[in-house]
């Protein structure tokens, strides 16, 4: 879910969220909240080489259905379990001088597919 453009969403000027899904057998994220909210974030975009590093904490919210509707993603079939809310206290953009320029699937689909159309086309046309 998290590669999915859209998953983080802004609830307020300093407050992040985004859904956590049961079946992921990950619990890493809910152990070390019980233990300490201090957390950050690295956004990146491989594509544009960038990168954003956000310092703040973090706690998990559960059993509020209003709430957990706000970071889940209508086109994504997982069941939101919780969502873990995000204060912000510091941010700042990386130097993408060590950023290897990468293109995700989405981006890369529609380009294989018309590049395998036009194979389908001209094989086509020598078997003519």
């Amino acid at each position: 879910m998290a590669d999915r453009p859209g998953f983080l969403k802004v609830l307020d000027e300093r407050i992040l969220a985004f859904a956590d899904f049961g079946g992921n057998r990950q619990h890493l994220t809910v152990g070390n909240l019980s233990e300490n909210p201090k957390a950050f974030l690295f956004l990146m975009d491989y594509a544009n080489r960038r990168r954003v590093k956000v310092w703040g904490t973090a706690r998990m919210v559960e059993g509020d259905p209003a709430l957990l509707a706000k970071p889940s993603d209508p086109a994504y079939t997982g069941r939101v379990e919780r969502a873990i809310l995000f204060t912000v206290s510091a941010w700042d953009v990386n130097c993408p001088q060590h950023l290897h320029r990468r293109i995700g699937e989405r981006q890369v689909a529609p380009v294989i597919e018309q590049l395998q159309a036009r194979i389908a086309e001209l094989e086509n046309e020598v078997e003519r």
